[in-house]
């Protein structure tokens, strides 16, 4: 007999999470032997779940964890409350996910600005990989913004996005009103700066938008980004921000709180994707010697951990 967790609704779900939980080798035989634990039991890969022993389709067991869509099975002689075996199969798949590489996205926003020429410097020496989303009218200020969009474009370290012409004036509110002005200006920026990618932040919004995933964090920028959606854009916000001080473009947090949440969202597993956390940061959070020694800094306790670094286009990797 099996009891269904929360959801999901109508039968074909319900035998579409049956024959889920079967693919993953469990059956009516294979009875997850928990009848003595409890909420404070801890266990070891060995004690239940054949689901996170096979560490294939990992993310996808996670993913169907998270939304509810499994069915456990249940004993009437040695009943366990679902929301234990819930936490007993999240904790296993946690201590899965741990046997794999950790991947970190450092995306930098607004560019091209004073600070970007330091960005590129940087990924080049430190052969780091690099996501920055860039705004077309910063381009046309200068000379100089046109070399640093140049020096982006040939760096193999660096992948370009788009994170609209105008940056919504920075009338965030009147820009999301108005849906087709707004996947108007994404289309300028993507032609004006020659983008390869349909990889697009908003700005002002942490929206996740992409494959099956719908994170709205402000009602009133849903339009454009469905708009965005449907017209084969993919839509990424962050997990942790390195916030700057608008008027000063200095770092507001310091190195090591930035560094301790991008660690505590690995081992908690607590980012949008487990072992994936992206981190943002402004280019002009880097214009001057101090900030380019934080960026540095945060690098090389980035590697130690063993982290890599990967591009956004790529956002998340899956095992």
């Amino acid at each position: 007999m099996y009891l269904k967790l929360f959801r999901p609704k109508g039968l074909l779900l319900f035998f579409s999470a049956i024959f889920f939980l079967y693919s993953c080798q469990y059956s009516s035989s294979s009875t997850l032997h928990i009848e003595k634990l409890d909420s404070t039991t801890t266990l070891s890969m060995d004690t239940i779940p054949v689901v996170a022993k096979n560490a294939s389709g990992l993310s996808q067991r996670w993913d169907s964890l998270q939304r509810n869509l499994l069915v456990f099975p249940t004993d009437s002689l040695h009943p366990v409350a679902i929301n234990i075996q819930k936490r007993i199969l999240k904790d296993s798949l946690r201590q899965a996910f741990d046997t794999y590489p950790k991947h970190v996205f450092l995306t930098f926003d607004d560019g091209p600005l004073v600070g970007s020429a330091a960005i590129d410097s940087i990924a080049r020496a430190k052969s780091v990989k690099i996501s920055a989303f860039l705004v077309g009218r910063h381009a046309q200020m200068s000379k100089s913004r046109k070399k640093d969009i140049e020096r982006y474009k040939t760096n193999p370290y660096v992948a370009c996005y788009n994170h609209s012409f105008t940056h919504a004036g920075n009338k965030f509110n009147t820009f999301y009103n108005n849906p087709a002005a707004a996947f108007a200006d994404f289309e300028k920026n993507e032609t004006e700066l020659e983008l390869r990618q349909k990889v697009v932040r908003l700005p002002g919004r942490n929206i996740w938008v992409y494959d099956d995933v719908r994170r709205i964090d402000l009602q009133n920028s849903s339009g454009t980004a469905d708009l965005l959606h449907t017209h084969g854009y993919r839509i990424f916000g962050w997990d942790v921000e390195w916030r700057i001080q608008r008027t000063t473009g200095v770092p507001v947090q310091p190195l090591n709180e930035v560094f301790n949440r991008i660690r505590n969202y690995m081992n908690n597993k607590s980012s949008m994707k487990p072992n994936n956390v992206v981190l943002l940061m402004h280019d002009d959070m880097f214009q001057t010697q101090k900030g380019k020694q934080l960026l540095v800094q945060l690098i090389d306790s980035l590697q130690k951990q063993n982290y890599t670094f990967e591009f956004m286009e790529d956002y998340p990797i899956r095992y």
